[in-house]
Order: structure tokens, then C-alpha cells, then sequence
């Protein structure tokens, strides 16, 4: 996205309402009238590709702006400073970040950085008294994800995870639809997610980096896909893992997952979670009155789908750009997503993921219990 004009002239077809953005308020004239409220200062640790794609949607935000970059590398700090007006000052390593204490040009940090670095990461920005904003998977087991949730607290700042897609227009009328009974009882909910990954010398097939393979980077789509979609928390999974190239995909690194779900009304789930297959990224939802497909269901857009009464056709807006307004309405307003994003959230797909490998190794069906 280049300018706010190609931003509106995308949004321009249609209009929507969000919770957050502007209540009965349209997306499209949130984003075309002046905005005079307050702003969250945000820094962006780690600068890599995701990092980029969050701060050029940034430059379209009328709540969030980008204040702060934090990186260990030398030369991305300067073209980024250079890029986005940062000044020196608010420029840190990974060694120096605790500094940001005493900077009052910066009320969070976006931690988008290897899933292994995310907890001590987020704890530090804790500890230096800005809230934290989270990639997700937030961490590489729940006990990491639950000890960043408390230090959080002790320090009495937010933590969001950045599920981009709880503010998703096509996946908020699907929830919808199903909060108001137009699927009738759901009956089974369908995951699947998976790419063919590249460089194998490339953190995301580094277990210590990662904290797995495929069900730590696109797998937790279905996992969180398949709670929203049913609009329940699944009791019992079932999972089985296969593993094609052993060189490539090291011990403690999955290539793919089939896994199944259980939930207390007695709809079930099954998904796929892969680093070995293209043209995956895919929900179904059936009920006994109606179904919603989404083709692609959880990738930069724009989603689309259809359900039994016809197409989904909500406009499509970036992901990134509509996320950060609304987590900023979150931060500084104490407003509410309409599915959660906070860090208990978090620890809810991550006791998922724990349990997923546990039953990998088992080969039993293990109990979940999340409430």
C-alpha cells in the first residue's frame, strides 16, 4: 500500500462497520475523515519480511503510528529510520531495547521476531513499562506463553497477540452468521493449511527458533481458525504426524499434521497443518441449516468465500493497517475486539499446540481444558 488514496479507493466499493474503528461507523469514512484521538507510539522489533509488511500497512493507520525500531542488525536500522522519520534516539539492538523505559515516544513494542525469542523478549518490554503487542504462535509452549501474561500484569501493561484475522470483515460476518444461528447446530469444521517452504537453513525449520515446524508458523491458523469458527473450545484432540524428508525437517521440526478436534456440543474438526504442500489455506463450517466456505481463508487477502445464502463480499481492507487502529483502540480506549486477541488467548492455542505433540507421541485421543 502506497498512499492513503489507494487504501480508500479499495475500500471504496463497500463499507463496513467494525467495533472498534467507529461503531455504527463505516471502515470507509473512519478512514476518510479527520481523526483527533490519541495515537499509540509503537515500535517494531525485528525488521524481516513480516516486519516490513506491518510497517508499510502502518503508514495507512489513523490510530498507530510507528515511533520506534529495534533490530541487530546495523544496516536495517538505517534504511528503516531513513524510511520512516524515526529519529536516532528511539533506534535500539536487541542488547540496548530495555532503554525504551525512559523514551515516552514509544507506548508499545511489536514483537516480530523468531518464535523462540518471543517470550524474554516480551517480558523485558514488559518490564520496561510499554505494552506488548505479540506475533503469534506467542511463544513455544504454554508455560512461556503464561509466564509473559503474568509479567504483563505485574507490570500493568496490555498484552495482544496479532491475530490479524479477528478483525477480518468476511471472517467477522461468518461469525456472525453463526452467532445469530443462520448455520443451525455446527455440526463439523474443516482447517487446511500448508505451503511448500524453501531454504532449509532458515529459522522456521530451527526447532530452538521456532519451537517446531509447520504447526509453529501456518498450522496455528487452523488451531485458532477452528475456535472462532465454531465459536466453542475444543475438549479432546486426536493428531498424527508424517514426515517425508528427515534431512529437512530435523527431529522436534513437523513437516505435516492431520489433527482432529472435539467440542462440547459434539461438532468435530478436522485439519491439516503443512510445510510440504501448496494450495492449502482453506476453512469449511457445516451446519445443519447452512455452511460457509473460505478460499482463501487466512492469508493477506482478500479473503473469499461463500456460505449457503451466497457470497461473502465484504470489502477488502489490509489486514495490518485495520488491526493495529484497532488494537490502538484497545491500548488507549479499553475497547473490546469482538474475538479476543489478548495474551490468554494466546495461551489457549498454545495448551492446544502442546497437547497436538503430546497426542503426536501417544497416538492416544488426549483431553483438553481450556476454560
Amino acid at each position: 500500500m502506497s498512499s492513503r488514496r489507494d487504501f480508500l479507493q479499495k475500500i471504496s466499493a463497500s463499507a463496513i462497520s467494525l467495533p472498534i474503528l467507529g461503531g455504527t461507523m463505516s471502515i470507509q469514512d473512519f478512514y476518510s475523515q479527520p481523526y483527533q484521538g490519541p495515537m499509540l507510539r509503537v515500535a517494531i522489533m525485528g525488521l524481516g519480511s513480516y516486519g516490513n509488511r506491518v510497517a508499510e500497512a502502518m503508514q495507512s493507520c489513523k490510530k498507530a503510528k510507528i515511533t520506534g525500531l529495534i533490530s541487530g542488525t546495523p544496516s536495517k536500522i538505517k534504511e528503516w529510520s531513513s524510511k520512516y522519520n524515526i529519529p536516532e534516539k528511539n533506534c535500539y539492538n536487541y542488547e540496548t531495547f530495555d532503554r525504551i523505559k525512559d523514551n515516552p515516544d514509544i507506548d508499545a513494542v511489536y514483537v516480530i521476531t523468531p518464535n523462540g525469542l518471543h517470550a524474554d523478549q516480551s517480558i523485558r518490554v514488559a518490564k520496561a513499562g510499554k505494552h506488548v503487542i505479540c506475533e503469534k504462535p506467542m511463544a513455544i509452549n504454554a508455560k512461556e506463553g503464561q509466564a509473559m501474561v503474568d509479567a504483563c500484569k505485574q507490570a500493568n501493561v496490555k498484552l495482544l497477540i496479532g491475530y490479524r484475522m479477528h478483525f477480518e470483515p468476511n471472517t467477522l460476518e461468518v461469525i456472525r452468521m453463526r452467532n445469530e444461528g443462520e448455520f443451525g447446530k455446527v455440526l463439523f469444521f474443516q482447517g487446511l493449511c500448508g505451503f511448500k517452504i524453501g531454504d532449509p537453513t532458515q529459522w522456521r525449520l530451527d526447532k530452538k527458533l521456532a519451537g517446531g515446524g509447520a504447526m509453529m508458523d501456518i498450522g496455528i491458523y487452523a488451531i485458532n481458525g477452528s475456535r472462532y469458527m465454531v465459536g466453542e473450545e475444543p475438549v479432546w484432540v486426536t493428531a498424527q504426524e508424517t514426515k517425508t524428508d528427515p534431512v529437512k525437517f530435523k527431529e522436534g521440526v513437523d513437516e505435516t499434521i492431520q489433527f482432529q478436534f472435539g467440542f462440547p456440543s459434539g461438532a468435530v474438526a478436522s485439519c491439516l497443518s503443512t510445510y510440504s504442500m501448496n494450495n492449502l489455506d482453506r476453512f469449511f463450517l457445516n451446519g445443519d441449516k447452512g455452511f460457509a466456505e473460505m478460499q482463501p481463508s487466512t492469508g493477506y487477502g482478500p479473503i473469499k468465500g461463500r456460505t449457503h445464502q451466497g457470497e461473502l463480499n465484504k470489502p477488502h481492507v489490509t489486514h495490518q493497517t485495520v488491526q493495529m487502529d484497532e488494537m490502538a483502540g484497545i491500548i488507549l480506549e479499553g475497547k473490546k475486539a469482538r474475538v479476543p486477541v489478548d495474551g490468554e488467548e494466546g495461551v489457549k492455542d498454545m495448551k492446544i499446540i502442546d497437547t497436538i505433540y503430546k497426542a503426536v507421541k501417544s497416538g492416544k485421543k488426549e483431553s483438553l481444558n481450556l476454560t
